[in-house]
């Protein structure tokens, strides 16, 4: 079976799933990276497909930026994606936040968890080598735009700069270069005129998880 193909199934959110895989397998284990605000519409859509009975997995981590200093730099707060983690009730041992991806100790924790796939959104650290060998199906990151167009930061705002007419989402494998690995599929969507970046990205990154679920 291609890489490809065992994600589908791996990500199938759809409860139509055979309950008889489910119930003779032992969950597999997906970690979650991402950051910002945004990034959480993608964790919500992870929490609540692996709570289904059918479901193949569970989202064993979660990896985000380190707390930082907010409300004018009075206090130190944990990203969007760790507090919305910690809101839903995920254990905080279980929330890795090191400075860089490629840190000794944040590397052996995660390959104690045994992942079979991790997804990223939005993170906003560079992978290493020694992070994409850990999961054996990969890592796979939802890209707001249609890769290879957009590639790098802020691709949203750029194709509204640019007037687009369409613009869409990307499921890709991460590599170690910029948005240059193989794309596994990807939605298209209609530039509407009057939307604005923030929203366009949410909606995004969440027709981007749905991808996830396709059969």
């Amino acid at each position: 079976m291609n890489s490809s193909l065992m994600l589908r199934r791996f990500c199938c959110f759809n409860t139509a799933t055979s309950s008889s895989l489910s119930s003779c397998s032992k969950k597999k284990s997906l970690v979650f990276l991402g950051s910002p605000q945004v990034s959480t519409t993608v964790l919500d859509a992870l929490f609540n497909a692996s709570t289904v009975p059918d479901s193949l997995f569970e989202v064993a981590a979660i990896v985000t930026q380190p707390p930082s200093r907010r409300d004018r730099g009075k206090k130190v707060m944990p990203s969007p994606v760790a507090q919305y983690a910690l809101d839903r009730g995920f254990s905080s041992d279980l929330i890795f936040t090191p400075q860089k991806a490629g840190e000794d100790m944040f590397l052996s924790n995660l390959k104690a968890l045994q992942p079979e796939l991790c997804i990223t959104a939005a993170y906003g650290n560079i992978l290493p080598t020694k992070f994409l060998n850990i999961p054996p199906l990969g890592t796979v990151n939802i890209h707001p735009s249609l890769l290879p167009l957009y590639r790098g930061a802020a691709p949203v705002q750029r194709a509204l700069q640019d007037g687009v007419k369409e613009t869409g989402v990307s499921l890709a494998f991460t590599v170690r270069a910029l948005d240059a690995g193989p794309v596994i599929a990807c939605e298209r969507l209609e530039a509407d005129d009057q939307i604005k970046a923030p929203e366009l990205l949410e909606l995004l990154f969440f027709k981007g998880v749905q991808g996830a679920s396709v059969n």
